[in-house]
């Protein structure tokens, strides 16, 4: 019987694989909303996972109108303050600053995060802010409040989000009665609604060619090594081509999933969360929201909530949720 042979495992779409250069992920694009004005993102931390039985809504699925086991992957999002708003200027090198109005009474955790908080009324920068034929899009500085949280964190994770749908003039009002107040999840999502998720997948160090590629282990009596690759390539061009599985980093790198569902959100976190708590995490305690599958990272990372950029494949409105596994949860479903 001949050998058995397979092409390498893992897709290179994600080459290379090294290192994210920040725990907290990075949003490159915002996709365009009509309904607006409205801020396009949102982020929290992930507690765990745990299983639900919804009444299947899918028209296309051999098991729709029936109740079906899904597993769900909480996520604890305590509110957001907005203490900036940002805008920004469409030049040939791209996106630039033209200014931005930072809140009277910043968040008294946001100096443990940022040194020095300027301390100047936000009219003259909001006045700039009006000039809508400079002004290509509005951004708002968020920043988590990880002490409303589970997490042992104090220092809070800022970001921008854009705020997209309506006019100009729209989101500049809006932005104004959003400074130097609190935003919470379900201002801007809603359950059943498709979103993309954004996170750091979890941390592996390096590793071998075989458990970061997938590569067979040879037998005995190889010569060399067992758990290497058979060849580097050929003598010419003289260099390792770019397709020889090699050792390296594995884990810690940035991704995207899209069409992620809403199962379930709330404000009362006691009806999500087993009585001892999740593992590694603890208990949510205030607000949540429920996803269907599972995302990337461990316990305590920030994952972050973006409108859908993509066709949702679900209905939209909020699936029936008939029962919540809240029992002690160990092994694979605490991870």
């Amino acid at each position: 019987m001949p050998r058995v042979r397979w092409p390498k495992r893992g897709s290179r779409s994600y080459n290379p694989r090294k290192r994210a250069r920040s725990i907290n992920a990075r949003i490159d694009y915002w996709p365009e909303v009509a309904e607006g004005p409205q801020i396009l993102g949102f982020a929290g931390y992930k507690a765990g996972l745990t299983h639900v039985f919804i009444v299947e809504d899918r028209e296309h699925v051999a098991d729709f109108g029936k109740e079906v086991r899904n597993a769900v992957t909480i996520l604890d999002t305590p509110p957001m303050s907005i203490f900036a708003v940002r805008g920004y200027a469409d030049t040939n090198e791209g996106l630039k600053v033209l200014t931005e109005a930072w809140t009277e009474s910043p968040p008294a955790d946001l100096r443990r995060r940022i040194g020095h908080i300027p301390k100047t009324e936000p009219s003259k920068p909001l006045q700039a802010l009006s000039q809508y034929d400079k002004v290509s899009e509005y951004r708002v500085l968020a920043a988590t409040q990880p002490r409303l949280s589970s997490t042992p964190k104090k220092k809070p994770e800022i970001m921008e989000i854009k705020i997209g749908g309506g006019s100009m003039e729209e989101q500049l009002n809006y932005a104004k009665g959003l400074l130097g107040k609190e935003i919470k999840v379900s201002d801007i999502f809603k359950a059943g609604e498709s979103i993309d998720v954004a996170g750091i997948t979890k941390g592996k160090g390096i590793q071998g060619p075989v458990k970061r590629w997938g590569i067979r282990i040879r037998q005995n009596k190889s010569r060399k090594m067992k758990r290497g690759v058979g060849t580097l390539g050929p003598w010419h061009p003289a260099r390792v081509m770019p397709g020889v599985p090699r050792a390296g980093q594995m884990g810690f790198h940035g991704r995207t999933e899209y069409g992620k569902r809403i199962i379930m959100l709330g404000s009362d976190g006691d009806r999500v969360s087993p009585k001892e708590g999740f593992v590694r995490y603890g208990l949510v305690n205030g607000d949540y929201v429920m996803i269907k599958g599972s995302l990337m990272g461990p316990p305590k990372r920030m994952i972050r909530l973006r409108k859908a950029a993509r066709k949702p494949r679900y209905p939209e409105a909020a699936p029936q949720v008939t029962y919540i596994h809240t029992e002690y949860l160990k092994g694979a479903e605490a991870d």
